[in-house]
Order: structure tokens, then sequence, then C-alpha cells
């Protein structure tokens, strides 16, 4: 069982992979494994299951986030804007303990490759890199007291290259549920609510059959979205902040219904969500105000990549 320390070092770790920032990588950019910088002195060394290891002088630590390609892959080339999936051991850099491992549980974390979502420093070397890439990842864990560095041993397991918007085969709608229209461009939904009470059990009814993969409960799912109370208003839409976004479709990390609702869905699908406040956000409502107690939510998810 993870203790609080690993997952709170863990959650400090991967969420510094998603630092919002600004690359100089390019598209066309040749990495090559950097001989200089604070992880220079770090050595990675495998055991016969090929989980990594990492050893350097304690204690390690950096003023700003660092990364160094160790080794390129030899699988297809990673390319801007594609769902990565990687496996990582973290170690703290004070007394060399690995804290985290993705190997303990076998299932690799996917994360956007897009410089508006992860450090510049990965970009720059990830993009032209191969799938099967070793790379380090040094980072200040500020979830301790005082704060300390942690080191991350990451392999690129595998890409996957997300849809643009939902595609596949257009199903008919469901009399009394909301109608979804899509702008003819750009694919964003908006909804006709009916002047009726909602919903009381959850509703996941595809508007679009994707012939993708079934996605599966603890995925990493990359989506767009756009989500309403019932009476229209909108509260939270990936699309008006101009991207997609990824997350783990877990339990305790989203809403139960969007769980639920999107386990055994397919990628290239487009689902509306009709969510009880049972599945949602209770009779409490969200922390930051936006959605009152009691609410039924409505979403538009398109499916645009699992892994």
């Amino acid at each position: 069982m993870k203790t609080k320390l690993s997952l709170s070092v863990a959650a400090a770790a991967v969420g510094a992979l998603l630092l919002v920032g600004c690359s100089s990588a390019s598209p066309d950019a040749s990495p090559s494994a950097s001989v200089s910088g604070p992880l220079a002195s770090v050595e990675w060394t495998e055991d016969e299951s090929g989980v990594p290891t990492v050893s350097f002088e304690k204690p390690f630590s950096v003023e700003a986030s660092s990364a160094l390609l160790v080794q390129d892959g030899d699988g297809a080339a990673l390319e801007d804007g594609q769902l990565v999936s990687l496996a990582y051991t973290i170690t703290n850099g004070e007394d060399g303990e690995v804290v985290y491992s993705t190997y303990d549980n076998g299932t690799p974390e996917s994360v956007l490759l897009s410089a508006d979502q992860m450090d510049p420093v990965l970009m720059d070397i990830l993009i032209g890199a191969h799938v099967g890439a070793d790379f380090l990842y040094s980072v200040v864990d500020t979830s301790t007291d005082p704060a300390s560095t942690v080191v991350m041993a990451v392999t690129v397991v595998d890409a996957v290259t997300p849809l643009d918007r939902a595609e596949g085969t257009a199903v008919e709608p469901v009399e009394g549920l909301p109608v979804v229209t899509l702008d003819a461009a750009t694919g964003e939904p908006s909804v006709e609510i009916p002047a009726t009470d909602p919903p009381t059990e959850l509703v996941a009814q595809p508007t679009i059959k994707g012939d993708g993969d079934v996605v599966e409960e603890g995925d990493s799912v990359t989506v767009h979205y756009t989500g309403w109370l019932w009476d229209g208003t909108v509260f939270d839409s990936s699309w008006e902040k101009g991207a997609p976004t990824t997350f783990a479709l877990t339990k305790g990390q989203l809403i139960d219904g969007w769980v639920v609702g999107l386990a055994g869905q397919t990628v290239g699908s487009q689902v509306l969500l009709v969510i009880p406040p049972a599945l949602g956000y209770g009779e409490d409502g969200s922390s930051d105000g936006s959605i009152p107690g009691g609410s039924t939510l409505v979403f538009v998810v398109d499916i645009l990549a699992a892994s």
C-alpha cells in the first residue's frame, strides 16, 4: 500500500510534468543525450525485470526542473500533441529511497505531450525522441517541509495520437434527452435542454459511435468536453480553454458519473452524460461554488484517445 508520503511526492512530481510553459522545441528537433547539467552525475541502472534504479551523491538537489535523455528508443518518433504512456520510479534526492513506482501495479501513466501542458524542459528532449526512450527528470517537491528534490527515472512505453474531434457513426437521438448540436467547422457542441425534470438515473448516451478501442476504468483518456447545469448554464469547457484535457478515469479523481459513464465507451465516440447529484457533486456542490448543491449535470464528451 502506498504511503501518504509516496502519494504526495508522486502527485508533486507528476504534476510538475504538466507545468504550463513555452518550449523551444520544434517537431524537427533531433534529441541527444546531454552530458551537462545537474542530472549528468545521476547513474541509471536496471534490475533483471527492467525496473530502473538511480544512484547519486546524497543529498541531491536542484533549484529548477531539469531533464536528461539517457537513451533514445527505437520505436515510433514522438510528436507534439500525442498521449504518451510513461513507466517510472520516483526517488527522494535526500536519502535515495524510492517513494513511488508505476512498476508496483504494472500500469504506466499517461500525459499529453504538449507545450501547453508539459514542462518545457521535457518538450525539449522528447520531441523527436522515440518510443522506448529513457530519461531522467528532477524537480523540487514543495509538498515537503523543507522542500526537497525528487528524481524520476522514466521510460516512454507508448504514444498515441489523439483525434481532433469525435468521429464515427451518428446515433439517433433519444427522445426526452438534451439535444446536441455541433459546430460544423470545429465540432464544438451546444445543447438544448428540455424543460422537464431531469432524469434521476445516470444517462450515458453516445451521439457518435467511434470504432476505436474500448475505454476501461483506470485508463488515461484525452477528451474534449463541455459541461452544463440543467438550466443550460455552462460551468466548464475544454473547448473554451482551447485544448483537450487528459486525466485518469478513476473514482476519487473524477466524479463517479464520468467514470461509470465513460467506461465501456469507445475511442472516437461522443457521449452525452446526464449525471444526477449522487454521482456528481452531491448536495454540497463544488468547492469553487460554480456547481450548486443538488445539481444535475449535462456533459458532451468527445473521447479522443485512451491508453
